[in-house]
Order: C-alpha cells, then structure tokens, then sequence
C-alpha cells in the first residue's frame, strides 16, 4: 500500500505545478542537440513520469497507465518559454476617411461611362482619392498619388484613362497598338486590373484592352500584339521579354504610362526591367501622361517618382482629422522628395480595420493556427480568411496537411463532428510556383466563394480585391512595416469591417513595439482564448477508458485537446518516410526565410534565437533533425575543428587541380585515389 501511494504521489505532484511558467532552461540554442528533442521516450520504465501532466487528480494511478498509450506525442505544455506581459504603447493611427458624398455623374465625364460605372460596377459616389485623382488626371497633369489599401486607386487612374481615349477626335483603331500601358507587380493584380478595364470598356467596343504576364504562351501573346492592343496591361518582365524578342510591339502613339503598385514593383527587383521599358517607351514617345500609384511612400518610389514623371501633383488623402479646406491647394503642389522621418508617417490604416496580436511559443504554433481556423471558419458563419506564410514550401505543408487532417476523420482519436466541418472548411493555396492557369482558377475560386481559407504567400499581399475577406491572418511575422501593411489590407476594403491578427513567438514580442513607432495599433488575443474552441469539438476529446468521465472545461481539458490535435498532426508527418521528408523540407524553409530578416529586424528575429526542436513540434515531426542542409544556419559556428579540416580538405583539392593542369599525363588516376580517400576519410575525422 505504501509503495502504490508513493506512486500516486509522484503521478500527481507535477501535475500540481504551473503548466506555463517552468524553470528557465536554455530553449533558444541550436548548437546544443540536448534541450533540443522532446520526443516521447518510453524505454525503461520512464514513461509513466512523461505524460504526469496531463494526468487529473481523480483518476487512479491503474486507469493512467492503460490510458498512456493513447497519446504518442510529448507534452506541449512543457519546457516553455514564459509568455511576456505584452505592453503596447498607445497610438494614434493615421487614417483616411474613404468615401465622400461626391458622385460620378458630378464630374465631366461620357455618360455612357458614367452609366457603366452606376450599373456595371454597381458604384455611385467617388472614394476621397478617387475624388481627387481624376480631376487631376483628366487635365493632362503627371501625378504622383498615394492612399491607402483598399481605397479605389484602380478606378482612380482607369476612369481619366478610358474618358480620354474614347474622347479622341480620330476614332482609336486596334491596329494602332498600345495607347495606354499599365505596369502591375503580380499576374493576379493583372487580372484583376483588365477585369476592371474591360468592364468601363463595354459602351466603347473600338477601344481593345489585352493582358501580358508570366505564365501565358508568348506565341498568343504574340499574335494578339500583331492584332493590336490599346490597353495594354502587363508584368515588367513579361513585357520586357516581348521588347527584346517580339518585332510588332511598338510605343509610338502611347498616352498613358501608369505604374500601379510601385513600391511592390521595385521591393520584387523589378529596377532593371522598369529601366529598359522606360528607356525603350522614351525611344518612341516623349509627349504622354505618367501616373505612379502606391500605398506606401519610400524612397525608392521617390526615385522612380523623379525618372519617370515630368512636373507631377501629389496626390494624398489628408488624415481625416486635418482641414480640407485646402485640399485642392495641397494637391495641386509638385512633389517634394520625403525626408527620412516621413516613412514613419506614411502608413495609414483602414478605418473599420481590428488588429490583434497572439503570443504562441513555437511548440504550439501549429495547433494555435488550427484552431483559430477552426473557431472562425466552422464554428461563425459566412467567415472568409487568407493566411500568409513566409514561402511557397510552406503554403505547400500546412495545405496538404489540413486538407487530410481536418478535413478528414482518419485518424482522429475519436469520433465527433469533424464531418460537419468539412461542409464549411474550403481550403485553396496560392503561390509563385504554381503553374499559371492553376494561380487564375484559385484567384477567381476564392474571389467568388463566400467562405474559404486561402493559403499563400506575399503573391496575394498587394492590391488584390477579394472580395468579403474578413480575416488576415499572418502566420510568419512580414519583413517591414510597410509589408504588414499591405497584407491587412487585403480586408475591411472600401469602408467594410475586418480583423487581422499575428502570430509571434514570445522571443518575438518586441515587434509589437517596432509596429508602434510607425502609428500601428495592435490589441492581444490571449492563446488560451483560442485554444479554448476545441473543447466544443468532440473530435478533440481523449479517449478515456472504463466509466470515466471527462473533466469540466477547464485549462486543463483544453490542454488535453491540443495534444490530441497535435497527435493527429504528428501521426499523419510519420505515416510515411515521404510525408517526414516532406515536412523537413517546409521546416528548413522556413529557418532560410528567418534568416533573411533585415538588419533592423535582426535582435527581434535571429535565427539562433529559436530552438530548433520546438519549431520542429510546429512542422508534425517527434525529432529535431539532425541532418538539416541550411546554409543559413550557423548552428556549426562553434566547432572550430570541423571548419579548419574542411579548409585543409579545399586546399588538397586546389592542389591536385594544380597538378592536373600542369602535368596532365599519367596524374589524374592518382589525383583521383586522393580525392577518394579525402571523401572517406571526412565524416570519420
């Protein structure tokens, strides 16, 4: 008796302790192999000391240990960074009122536009920047304009394009080639752009508009251009490819030259192909009218700004607190290059747009993301969510891994309403190495559906219109301000309401702060809050044996709940040697795209400050792998033996090169048994 009570009380002891706040031990070391697995170990006798945790104070020590087997996986609970109190500096956000009471028919404008743009497009009064655009565009001025995500700039710059083609005394024929030319930074926001083109376009039959960009065959691009375009809307590498190989495209008659999405076009490299279209564009026209469009100001859109348009207006909504009295008066200004302190200033939020932060150790980022997705897209209705990811490696696992884990009842620990779930969870992917017509069947799909879960990467981030989108979620924190901004703006466009939230490590905490200084505003989820809607899924409930009874909801059940959704995760990675292959591969993905953090970021994102076997848990793997090929890791850096025989090993190659090209007979089969021998000889050494 004495012994089995001893027993119960080493069961039940630990169990007693905080779950969160344990000791301080060295979590954040990639050097170290130890502290890094915390796979289950169930060799000699050790395993009931394991899972203590999750043991409740009313079950008896014999029920326990039939009940162990069910649970392969280790405690998520355990050996976790302590949580941060999260302290937000109050700010005040800068933002821009929307909607004016102005309406199309007041502006200048062919009625049969103006009827297009009531009946078509189902619009009636102008947005602010709308409002101030094309006044402006339609007096033949270059203009610079800036305004938030979401605010119509699209309308903004095709309105003033298509009245003034329509209006030429000689009537526009196809044959006459591009008159007006859009330069997009995405082949989705292409699509998206000659949707709209074409729409305004349908009083005016004679007036063609047509689309270049990657993907597409260029011999019926070709032959489109030899028919002629007249709008002609395109990616700059796509239409650089066609000035260099394609003879009939030509810029003679062009009037308009429009750079929509700016910052994005120079933040994708696209410096060098913007140089060769302006230079092949200025060859052949010198007399058009530029417009550069952009949500964000920053110098690199400043120095297009200065080789691109000729005596501009500058075109930005005032803060809605301002007076706008000389709204005019300040537009009509030429653009002065902004000061350094201004980039602070230059980011300006929806309205109508709730942003949240979470802090979730590595260990249970997974789960978190799921049952968010769960809380919203199953359990509200009419919820639409796009979820952005660091890398196309990424998007790749997590679809993959939720179409055949949440999506399906195989292997789930117990039977519930997972079924159900399916008839609400629509999962789509969307990255840059999907093939083309693969990209525009999951734009159009996610863009016409009225619930989903799209899963991308920053291909989706800038000016997309999808429309009733009312989640961002970022799973991977954005590389800069400026990013973050763009990627909530995909929801609460055009005044309607949205949340957005972000996901961050505790070690991570300090970019809430960073976000702060550029007037962003951001409130906290707390991680047991959404954890907590598993426990109104009877999917994630433990298999308890005998007459048990489940225990009230409480922190414990909930933590129950995430193991086993945890489990159901780390048993379909390891179902296969393939599928474990696979999620090394997303895991090393995402420790390269953590790397590639900027400078300024570096002391909140450092590669060395994760621990490589949380991240691991994140990915479904038991392990942390040892055999990860990351060239951004520096998890070696401390071995100094290692680095100096790889040096001596490089040395005995360019020595037997040496001997290779001077004396080329007779040396190669002897310089050859030396590299072998090197080959064995390094993993031993």
């Amino acid at each position: 008796m004495q012994q089995e009570k001893a027993t119960k009380r080493k069961c039940l002891l630990p169990s007693e302790a905080p779950p969160v706040k344990q000791r301080h031990e060295t979590p954040f070391s990639l050097a170290k192999k130890t502290g890094v697995t915390e796979t289950l170990r169930t060799s000699k006798g050790k395993a009931p000391k394991i899972f203590s945790p999750k043991k409740h104070s009313t079950e008896t020590s014999n029920v326990y240990q039939k009940e162990k087997p069910a649970i392969k996986t280790s405690s998520l609970f355990k050996n976790n960074p302590e949580i941060p109190e999260l302290h937000r500096p109050a700010v005040k956000q800068v933002q821009e009122k929307v909607f004016t009471s102005d309406a199309f028919h007041e502006l200048d404008l062919h009625p049969h536009l103006i009827s297009t743009i009531n009946t078509v497009l189902k619009i009636s009064s102008m947005t602010s920047v709308q409002k101030q655009s094309i006044p402006a565009l339609l007096e033949g001025r270059d203009a610079l304009v800036r305004s938030q995500t979401g605010s119509g700039k699209t309308l903004a710059y095709c309105v003033p394009v298509v009245q003034s083609l329509q209006a030429m005394k000689s009537k526009i024929q196809r044959s006459d080639g591009p008159y007006a030319l859009v330069l997009v930074p995405t082949r989705e926001l292409a699509l998206q752009s000659f949707d709209t083109v074409q729409k305004l376009l349908k009083p005016f039959t004679w007036i063609v508009p047509g689309v270049l960009m990657g993907g597409e065959k260029r011999k019926s691009e070709k032959a489109r251009l030899r028919k002629g375009i007249n709008i002609l809307i395109s990616t700059p590498g796509r239409l650089v490819d066609h000035i260099q190989s394609t003879k009939n495209i030509h810029f003679s008659r062009l009037q308009w030259l429009i750079l929509d999405e700016a910052d994005r076009l120079l933040d994708l490299g696209f410096e060098k192909d913007l140089t060769v279209i302006l230079n092949a564009v200025n060859a052949e026209c010198q007399n058009r009218q530029n417009v550069l469009l952009s949500a964000t100001l920053t110098e690199g859109v400043t120095w297009l700004a200065g080789i691109s348009l000729h005596n501009p207006v500058s075109i930005s909504v005032l803060d809605e607190n301002d007076d706008r009295s000389n709204a005019k008066d300040k537009a009509a200004h030429e653009v002065s290059r902004p000061q350094s302190s201004n980039k602070l200033d230059s980011f300006a939020i929806p309205e109508r747009l709730d942003q949240h932060v979470t802090l979730v150790p590595s260990k249970l980022r997974l789960v978190c993301l799921a049952a968010f997705i769960l809380q919203k897209c199953k359990f509200e209705k009419d919820q639409k969510m796009i979820v952005f990811f660091s890398s196309c490696e990424l998007v790749e696992f997590h679809y993959n891994l939720f179409l055949q884990t949440l999506l399906s009842s195989s292997g789930a620990p117990a039977s519930g309403q997972l079924p159900s779930a399916s008839m609400r969870l629509k999962f789509l992917r969307l990255h840059g190495n999907m093939e083309q017509e693969e990209r525009t069947t999951v734009f159009q799909e996610f863009s016409h559906s009225k619930t989903g879960v799209l899963l991308c990467t920053d291909v989706a981030a800038r000016g997309l219109d999808l429309p009733q989108v009312t989640w961002i979620v970022q799973y991977n924190a954005p590389s800069s301000p400026a990013e973050y901004i763009h990627r909530i703006g995909r929801t609460a466009r055009i005044g309607c309401h949205g949340s957005s939230l972000l996901i961050l490590a505790p070690s991570e905490a300090e970019y809430v702060n960073s976000l702060a200084s550029h007037k962003i505003n951001i409130s906290e989820i707390k991680m047991e809050d959404i954890l907590s809607v598993l426990t109104r899924d009877d999917y994630f409930k433990r298999r308890r044996w005998g007459n048990q009874k489940s225990c009230a909801v409480g922190p414990q059940e909930i933590r129950e709940r995430a193991t086993v959704l945890q489990t159901v995760f780390e048993d379909y990675v390891h179902s296969s040697e393939r599928r474990v292959s696979w999620a090394k591969k997303a895991l090393q993905s995402f420790i390269r795209a953590y790397a590639t953090y900027p400078r300024e970021l570096k002391h909140i994102f450092h590669v060395r400050s994760l621990h490589l076997g949380h991240v691991a848990k994140s990915f479904g793997l038991r392990d942390a792998p040892t055999n990860l090929n990351v060239s951004a890791l520096k998890k070696k850096k401390g071995k100094l033996k290692r680095p100096d025989l790889r040096r001596k090993t490089q040395r005995k190659h360019r020595l037997a090169e040496i001997l290779r090209s001077e004396y080329s007979s007779g040396v190669e089969a002897g310089v050859a048994k030396v590299k072998k021998q090197n080959k064995h000889g390094e993993p031993g050494s």
